[in-house]
């Protein structure tokens, strides 16, 4: 009779019952199941309650601790049941909470939250969690009573929703960040005048588990920089390590093995010192600690609110990761944030003496002429690669033209200007091209002149200026050789040899014709000058 339960069990399962507590509660305590306690309670003559019920809280026994049928019976008279009605049985069945009498000299008291129950209400209304709530109170109420109040209150306006348990990844200090992005809150542009979402950038310690968000309204390859550079300068130091996401300012080619990056992105972390790390796609855990902690401020500092400008939006931002998300009891390690990341903070790689240099980037096709073309200027290749593209990266100030496959530099130029030529030394020809040699003729024959200005064309850009010789052999054609002569020598004159200056002279516009206001003065004037000239003939002055 193995299946039989000991007598001192049934028992206890009877004590429990008398005491009220519900089938799911009896089974947690003793082990046994509900179809048991169930069976046993209705033998005893117990009335058992639907299971949808309100479990009932013990006053007097825990669970780890039963009672006999003496003690139950002793509990009973301390305990009452009021209003038992005519059935004689009901100081016996399973109640709930609201037929059970108070204990003696306890007085039921209303939650504290009760004078806030609007304001909880139309909080919990658009979406925001217990904890955002009881900041909320503090900050702006006064509130005395702990965060639990407002937790038991909260769940009982709208309950709560079971989370599923993931392994957790520990960390060296100063070893690893996770970054994300994620969807901020709703901010005024400056431009429209409308209210537009924004966008939550977060990256978050690993050890510490101390984060830094930060509000943007658009994002980029360059502005996903400036946000990580903003980051580290917050945190006073660089992780050695950066788990993200693949999104396309960070990664261009997602694979978990050989991943492409993005160039700037890989060069302003190698500035830091900092290796990145792409995650797998769709496989959010591996940086579960970011997502969290995008959640963690959507949900409690942004969620349902407004701004009217971003920098008042990072303001309130700020001070609510100062406040509270610092100071909180981190759930997983059950210590405080601010004093784990001052343990961390030493552990941090220095920041550099000189920031990173923002630059662009793109692929180019070398031309027939061995240049590629960047903001309408022209800059050398190497040789024997006309036809095939190479990497391009430009600032202000150079250009750099790199191996499309091994990354290797090239060839590196000054910036020019728009229509300007740069070529690097060792990849010009030892000797002037046939053809450029028969343009150089061309012009001589057309004019002294226009030959000076030719050759002092090529001296000046050699192979870059070919075709500002060809633009002038061709005035010629057009003009003939007297203009385009008298153009070219007023052109060496004034110091400005070039094709631009020629044709400008060229076609510049005769005078418009003197209009009859314009012409009654000057008649005016001639015929008084006219009289005076005769007036000195007749007295005989010079």
């Amino acid at each position: 009779m193995g299946n039989v339960l000991k007598h001192e069990k049934q028992e206890q399962i009877r004590a429990l019952g008398r005491l009220g507590w519900s089938m799911r509660r009896i089974e947690d305590a003793t082990g046994v199941r509900r179809e048991t306690v169930s069976r046993h309670l209705k033998a005893a003559g117990i009335e058992v309650r639907g299971r949808r019920q309100r479990r009932l809280e013990a006053d007097s026994n825990a669970a780890g601790c039963p009672t006999t049928d003496s003690e139950a019976d002793s509990n009973a008279a301390s305990y009452p049941i009021t209003d038992p009605g005519p059935d004689p049985r009901a100081a016996s069945q399973v109640t709930t909470d609201l037929e059970r009498a108070p204990a003696p000299g306890w007085s039921p008291m209303a939650s504290r939250c009760e004078a806030f129950r609007e304001q909880i209400e139309a909080a919990v209304a658009r979406g925001r969690n217990a904890k955002s709530i009881w900041q909320e109170l503090v900050d702006e109420h006064g509130f005395e009573a702990g965060y639990q109040s407002v937790r038991r209150f909260v769940h009982k306006l709208r309950g709560s929703v079971a989370r599923e348990a993931h392994p957790t990844i520990v960390t060296a200090a100063g070893e690893e960040a996770q970054v994300d992005y994620g969807t901020g809150p709703m901010v005024r542009h400056p431009e429209t005048g409308k209210y537009r979402r924004t966008r939550l950038f977060a990256l978050t310690l690993g050890c510490s588990r101390k984060a830094v968000w930060l509000l943007c309204f658009k994002s980029s390859s360059q502005t996903w920089c400036e946000l990580h550079e903003d980051a580290f300068r917050r945190l006073g130091g660089t992780t050695r390590t950066v788990v993200l996401d693949n999104l396309k300012e960070g990664v261009l080619k997602p694979d978990v093995y050989d991943p492409d990056l993005n160039p700037l992105y890989r060069d302003m972390l190698a500035h830091y010192g900092v290796v990145a790390l792409p995650a797998r796609v769709r496989h959010p855990d591996r940086k579960g600690k970011v997502e969290r902690s995008v959640g963690y401020a959507q949900d409690t500092a942004l969620k349902g609110m407004r701004f009217e400008s971003l920098e008042i939006a990072q303001a309130h931002l700020d001070r609510w990761t100062e406040r509270w998300a610092d100071t909180r009891i981190h759930g997983t390690t059950k210590r405080q944030v601010a004093a784990m990341f001052a343990e961390e903070q030493p552990t941090l790689q220095a920041l550099p003496v000189e920031p990173f240099g923002y630059y662009q980037y793109g692929t180019r096709t070398v031309h027939l002429d061995g240049c590629v073309e960047v903001d309408a200027a022209y800059y050398g290749a190497p040789p024997g690669w006309i036809g095939r593209q190479v990497a391009v990266q430009w600032s202000c100030s150079w250009v750099r033209l790199l191996d499309l496959g091994t990354g290797e530099l090239l060839r590196e130029h000054r910036k020019k200007r728009r229509g300007w030529r740069s070529v690097h030394p060792s990849d010009r020809p030892a000797k002037t091209p046939v053809t450029t040699l028969q343009l150089l003729a061309r012009s001589r024959g057309a004019g002294a002149s226009v030959g000076a200005l030719c050759e002092e064309i090529h001296k000046r850009r050699e192979e870059g200026g070919v075709r500002q010789i060809q633009g002038v052999l061709s005035l010629v054609k057009k003009y003939g050789d007297a203009p385009i002569e008298k153009a070219c020598a007023v052109a060496l004159e004034v110091g400005a040899p070039n094709y631009r200056f020629v044709k400008k002279w060229i076609d510049r516009k005769p005078p418009a014709p003197l209009s009859l206001r314009q012409v009654d003065p000057l008649i005016r004037e001639l015929s008084l000058y006219r009289d005076l000239i005769d007036s000195r003939t007749e007295t005989g002055t010079q």
